[in-house]
This record gives C-alpha cells, structure tokens and sequence, in this order.
C-alpha cells in the first residue's frame, strides 16, 4: 500500500456570534455550539480548510495512476466538552473562494481582512450567498444566515454523496478521520471548483444550556506534530515471485527483520523497506549452506503500520486494503512515502502477519528517522 498525505495551504473559524472576525492565524480551528453571555440566542462556529489543486491532480495523476484509491481528510482532538451521544459533523466541498487573513480569535481589537461569517475576502467585500442559491449550493437555514455557502451534491452521479459525516462517541478519541473521496474526485474532475471543505456540527442553533458541544482541532498553523492533513491511500499490492525458490512462513515462533532501512530520511524521500522473515528455530537437516541465509515470504495476510516512537500514537494504521505487504523474488516488502511524516521525529514500524491460524505482531525496534531537508 502506499499512503500520501498533503497539509492545508489555508484554514479558519468563522463564529455567528461575530459576523466580520477572522481567524485565519489561530492555531484552533473550531466547530462549536453554545450559548453565551454575549447573546442570549444560540450561536455557532464552523471551520474551513482548503488542500493544493496541483498537489491533489499531481497524487492522482502521477502517483496514484488508476488503483483503487481512497481520500479521508483527517482532524486532530485539541479540546472536548459536552459531546452528546448522538453528535456528528458534516463535511461539505465549499463554493466560493475564500481569503484565509491574518487574525486570531482573541486579538483586540479584531482583524477582519478575511473569511468570516458574513464575508468572504474581508470586511465589506464578497459577501456569502444567503439567497437565491446556485444549483446543488445552500447555507444556513436557521439562525443566523451566513456562515459559508457549500455544495450538498452534484451533477455528477459518480461522485455522489459529494459529502461526508463522522458521528462521534463519547467512547472515541474525537479525532476527524472521514472519507471525502467522492468531493476529491470532483474536485479532480472539474465537476466542481476545489475551494476546500467545511465542517460544521449536523444540529446548531439549540437554544438549550444542556446542548453547548465544543469541538476544536489543531490548525494548520498549530505548534505541535497535529495539523490538518488529506490522506491519501491506494492498493499498490504485488505477489510476483517470478522463479524464486523461496517459501511462505509457517512457523509462529519466527524471526522478522526489515532491510533497506538507513534509519534517517528527508520529507521527500520514497522508501522500498524489505521485510526479512525466517523461523527463529528451524528443523535440523543436513545441507551444505546456512540455514540462516535463506530468506521465507510472510503470508498474504501481512500487513504494516507506522507509529510515533514518542507519543505511541499510530501514524499509519493496519489495512487489509492499504498496507498488505508485496511479494516480489527477493521477499515480502513496502513502499512508503515519508512525506506526512512530521520531521525531527522518530518512528517505529510494526508487522501484522496471520499464520497458521493466528495473528502475530513483529515489533522488533525497527526505527528510522525524518530530519528537515
């Protein structure tokens, strides 16, 4: 499997409760309800985050050439208060451009040269749309009218639902991980105009103190290892062992090692990491070679996952779809893009491998490093 991921070229909040705010330094984006001291009414925030056009059209163009792919835009939990049972957020492609400016939500007096509820480029300039909507584009219907106009679908049959939703459990991390494959395709396509996405909660405007949901990420401009990103996944899965002599590993108690791993890489580097199996305790017979040279293929079911050694936190999460491993005549290996890799950090790689029956982690050390190019 190969996983790609590209980081936001601009974001923001825009809040009902302040019409000409814009936020488009501060390090939270914010999707919110809430009633506060300032009005009595409920009010609302809502976040927007737009990717590279050259960037998406080169992955999909170049990179992913015709595999079965996959988008999911993805959010990192900053804070959480009050998430109800039932919470969920949508995820529209935006219609409109938009001017991401420079302010942050407690500068006072407040900067208004960007996007926020009432405008699109800045104070007085480029209002959005709040009647007679374009074909497939809408906005607020209650409260406070503003806030964004987007798409909820398309001309396009292909790419429909061009939206997405993540309900959100009080049992889960919070973290944004959703599938917005459909909106990146008609982005690609033309269908529609990649002006990036929206967030916003599916129920706002309750005036009730008992529903006040405070949802906020980490933005692109964030201090920390978190920001924004789309990721990318595609199939590049390959079982060719052309006229290779070597077997499939079926011996639980086995020895995996990876190869072609320098241990230090730049954020553009593409790496082939060759993942060495064999039993750690093999039958004894009688040859003229070291048992220990020859090499074994890990089963099909094999898979690998990519952590933060710090924070432990899973990076590239196992996929039967995404991350299976390859087979070619040397062994079981993978490809993998260290693009989306946060650098000055280090990481772990970790074998999933089903045999015989039984599902065994290989985490063995193997590290490597990102440094700053």
């Amino acid at each position: 499997m190969a996983v790609y991921k590209i980081f936001p070229t601009k974001d923001a909040t825009v809040y009902s409760l302040y019409p000409s705010k814009n936020t488009g330094l501060d390090e939270i984006i914010d999707s919110s309800t809430s009633i506060t001291n300032a009005s009595a009414l409920p009010q609302t925030s809502r976040f927007l985050v737009q990717f590279d056009s050259i960037e998406i059209n080169d992955i999909i163009t170049n990179k992913i050439s015709g595999s079965q792919w996959q988008a999911n835009f993805k959010g990192f939990l900053a804070d959480l208060e009050g998430l109800n049972l039932d919470t969920q957020l949508e995820f529209y492609p935006v219609f409109g451009s938009w001017n991401m400016g420079t302010g942050k939500y407690n500068y006072s007096p407040e900067v208004q040269n960007g996007v926020s509820w009432t405008w699109r480029s800045y104070s007085g300039s480029n209002a959005w749309i709040t009647a007679g909507y374009p074909t497939n584009v809408t906005a607020s219907y209650s409260g406070t009218l503003g806030g964004c106009n987007w798409y909820y679908s398309s001309s396009n049959a292909t790419v429909l639902p061009i939206y997405s939703t993540q309900s959100f459990a009080y049992t889960e991390t919070g973290d944004i991980n959703t599938n917005v494959t459909n909106m990146v395709k008609a982005w690609y396509s033309g269908t529609i105009e990649n002006n990036g996405l929206i967030a916003k909660q599916a129920v706002e405007f309750i005036n009730d103190e008992n529903y006040q949901i405070k949802m906020q990420f980490f933005s692109r401009d964030t201090h920390t290892i978190y920001p924004p990103q789309l990721e990318f996944r595609w199939r590049d899965y390959i079982f060719n062992t052309g006229s290779s002599t070597n077997t499939v590993l079926n011996t639980i108690i086995s020895t995996v090692s990876i190869n072609e791993n320098p241990g230090i890489f730049y954020p553009e580097s593409i790496n082939k990491f060759r993942v060495n199996s064999r039993p750690t305790y093999p039958t004894r017979t009688f040859q003229t070679s070291s048992y220990y040279t020859q090499n074994y293929y890990l089963p099909t079911s094999s898979y690998y996952s990519i952590k933060d050694l710090d924070t432990n936190e899973v990076v590239v999460d196992y996929d039967d779809q995404y991350t299976q491993l390859s087979v070619d005549g040397d062994g079981s290996y993978f490809t993998f893009y260290m693009n989306g890799l946060e650098p000055e950090r280090y990481y772990k790689i970790l074998i999933k491998s089903i045999i015989n029956g039984s599902t065994i982690i290989f985490d063995d050390n193997y590290y490597f490093k990102v440094i700053n190019g």
